[in-house]
């Protein structure tokens, strides 16, 4: 007989008493089979001698003998069941940390398969086949393995805990639900399991956008660590530029006072030495009149003496050296070199911090092109719309809602509602132009302002030399030579619009304080034609960051 077999027909080697595989089977009159022992103690003390099962009375106790067949089948039972077992027991694996052990294993315990309510007892595969093959085990209630079934039987009643008090949410059996909570809202455990489940599975699915958000803030403030990182080397390099560039300043000023003093002092010394060869001669004529008179002084030659007297007693002709010196005065002299350097370096630095400035806002270079819908109908467009000049004859447009009808104005395509962008305009040989952004709600038709408060933060040029910032009221700019290409530098959030002299690497005009909360666009007026004399167009440039 095979184990599988075996297994299968188990119930017919259970004893109705004991219900255990049978030991020392015995077979009563009626043809059932029970444990000796099982029998001999379930008619001890009783009056009649019943089957336990089909109640046949027997009027003497019988002395029953051990069915000698039927113990060889069962003892062969026993030992294939045990080979199974054992091999099964090979096969399983023992419980890990953190598994839920078999309760009935000796020795090595094994992972558990099932947990059963009814017997407080987790299973492993092999000890857990009874439940699965024998009639009164298989209505048991099984569940996954776990831990502490005690947790699981009502303390009170000591039964299964089947049900769910939503009254209390609390777990209560059959009795908690009959005899003391019987007004309560009470639900079958699986009910309200499934009720639970999907509340967790909305649940899990919160804290899982909650995880994502969590990793894109990861991400963002890694992707702005890595943003500050280029910040702080742009900076570093910047003012390692800037430095330097005083420091070099710093050092030719002082090779110039330096030079300036040895200067001073090599005129001196010339000074002096020509002084001094001047006094020697001096000093040469002068001993050589005074050996003169002594010879003449020790001349006994009256005739002699009384001839020369004249002549040899007035000195020779000299200079007077009374206010003559030769000490130069260096006071001073390290004040004004420091007072030239402040000066020199108030310059430099204005225009190293204005070339660093230009280069940062020219990060934010954008790609502009002109609207045809916009554009005036005067105006006349190049083929890649990046140029506006302005032409005599007035084109047969449709006055549609976006363009202008009165002044020669056009904006750009694109449109911008957050950030930063900036973008360069060549102005040169123009004689009169507007620039800047301007507001999508702006006045197209008619009587158009120039003014912030109208939605126009613009500069603007007019008979070629008069500059002014259109702030209502207009502010005269005093640049130092006409602008060939200008920068507009727009940061929405800060609120502010500048206007820079590309070719200078200087700032021209700021608009600060402004309150953007609607699209801006950027805006061009290139000037009426007059005859020619403005006829050349505002093109829009590629930006070329400055050195």
């Amino acid at each position: 007989m095979s184990a599988a077999s075996c297994l299968r027909s188990e119930d017919q080697f259970l004893c109705s008493i004991c219900r255990d595989v049978f030991t020392d089977p015995v077979t009563t009159p009626c043809g059932h089979n029970f444990c000796k022992k099982c029998i001999n103690e379930h008619w001890n003390g009783n009056d009649q001698y019943l089957c336990p099962i089909c109640k046949e009375v027997f009027y003497t106790k019988l002395e029953l003998q051990v069915n000698t067949l039927l113990s060889q089948v069962v003892s062969q039972f026993r030992q294939e069941a045990q080979q199974k077992a054992s091999s099964s027991s090979s096969e399983q694996q023992a419980a890990k940390p953190g598994e839920v052990p078999c309760d009935v294993c000796t020795g090595t315990k094994l992972k558990a398969l099932k947990s059963c309510l009814v017997c407080l007892t987790s299973y492993c595969e092999t000890h857990l086949e009874p439940h699965l093959t024998v009639s009164g085990l298989k209505r048991h209630q099984l569940m996954d393995p776990v831990e502490n079934l005690e947790d699981r039987i009502c303390m009170k009643h000591d039964k299964p805990l089947e049900l769910f008090c939503k009254t209390d949410q609390t777990c209560v059996c059959m009795l908690c639900s009959v005899l003391d909570i019987k007004t309560h809202d009470v639900v079958p455990l699986k009910e309200e399991y499934e009720g639970k489940k999907a509340e967790l599975g909305k649940t899990e699915a919160e804290i899982q956008q909650m995880i994502q958000k969590r990793r894109l803030k990861i991400q963002e403030i890694k992707e702005s660590v890595d943003l500050s990182k280029e910040d702080a080397d742009r900076e570093k390099a910047e003012g390692v530029q800037v430095f330097t560039a005083l420091k070099e300043s710093v050092e030719r000023s002082l090779n110039e006072l330096i030079e300036t003093i040895e200067e001073k002092q090599r005129t001196t010394e010339k000074q002096a030495e020509d002084f001094i060869k001047e006094l020697e001669q001096e000093i040469s004529e002068l001993m050589k009149r005074r050996s003169e008179v002594e010879k003449l002084s020790r001349s006994e030659d009256h005739l002699h003496l009384l001839q020369n007297f004249l002549s040899l007693k007035a000195a020779p002709p000299t200079k007077d050296w009374t206010e003559v010196s030769v000490r130069p005065s260096y006071e001073g002299t390290v004040v004004r070199a420091v007072t030239q350097l402040e000066e020199t370096l108030s310059k430099e630095m204005k225009k190293l911090l204005a070339e660093v400035e230009l280069k940062r806002v020219q990060q934010y270079a954008v790609d502009v092109t002109l609207d045809p819908d916009t554009a005036h109908p005067k105006l006349i467009l190049s083929d890649d719309e990046k140029q506006v000049n302005c032409g005599d004859v007035k084109k047969n447009l449709p006055d549609s809602p976006k363009r202008f009808m009165r002044c020669a104005n056009v904006l750009g395509k694109q449109s911008f509602s957050s950030g930063r962008f900036y973008f360069e305009v060549q102005v040169k040989r123009k004689t009169d132009w507007d620039l800047g952004v301007a507001r999508e709600s702006i006045n197209r038709k008619g009587q158009i302002k120039l003014r912030p408060q109208d939605g126009y933060w613009t500069i603007w040029l007019r008979n070629g030399n008069e500059y002014e910032a259109c702030a209502g009221p207009a502010v005269i700019l005093s640049l130092k030579s006409q602008l060939q290409k200008v920068g507009v530098f727009v940061d929405y959030e800060e609120g502010l619009v500048s206007f820079y002299d590309v070719d200078a690497a200087a700032l021209i005009y700021s608009f600060t304080g402004c309150s953007f909360t609607k699209k801006l666009y950027p805006y061009f007026n290139p000037g009426l034609n007059y005859g020619g004399k403005n006829s050349a167009p505002l093109i829009i440039c590629s930006v070329n960051q400055t050195e």
